[in-house]
């Protein structure tokens, strides 16, 4: 079978939110990991996009990415916010398909650049990350609001 990425539709949200909780651990659909209105934001495009790598009709895959403005790039970047591959489909390229549409619907948007962040629990991540250009810049903080 052949592996399709397109973007994310309404109709997708049970499997999207089914993939996430894949991704953070939770077995439970009712988690409600996310809210229905900013999957339809990010779904409805500007912010940011969620792509599927589908065979046939069942997505085996997710990444979401969110565009951002920034001074130092004088207009928008992109950023990885979450990419997830179910567990059947390991082996068949389903997350390098979706990074490369990813850094591709990030050009089409204008994007100057596109980052990810590695945390220590996904280090072990960064040799397939930089099969696709990424390149290790700096440390992040952050703190919860």
């Amino acid at each position: 079978m052949t592996i399709t990425v397109r973007f994310a539709e309404l109709r997708d949200r049970d499997r999207c939110e089914e993939l996430l909780n894949l991704l953070v651990g939770n077995t439970a659909a009712s988690e409600n990991i996310f809210s229905g209105q900013v999957f339809k934001t990010i779904v409805a495009g500007g912010h940011g996009r969620v792509l599927l790598a589908c065979e046939d009709k069942l997505a085996l895959g997710m990444a979401s990415i969110s565009f951002n403005y920034a001074l130092r790039y004088d207009g928008r970047y992109a950023q990885l916010e979450e990419l997830i591959v179910d567990p059947v489909a390991r082996g068949k390229n389903v997350g390098g398909l979706l990074v490369e549409e990813a850094l591709k619907t990030a050009r089409d948007e204008g994007c100057k650049e596109f980052g990810l962040y590695l945390l220590e629990s996904t280090k072990h991540n960064q040799p397939f990350y930089e099969k696709y250009g990424f390149g290790v810049i700096g440390h992040e903080m952050r703190q919860s609001l």
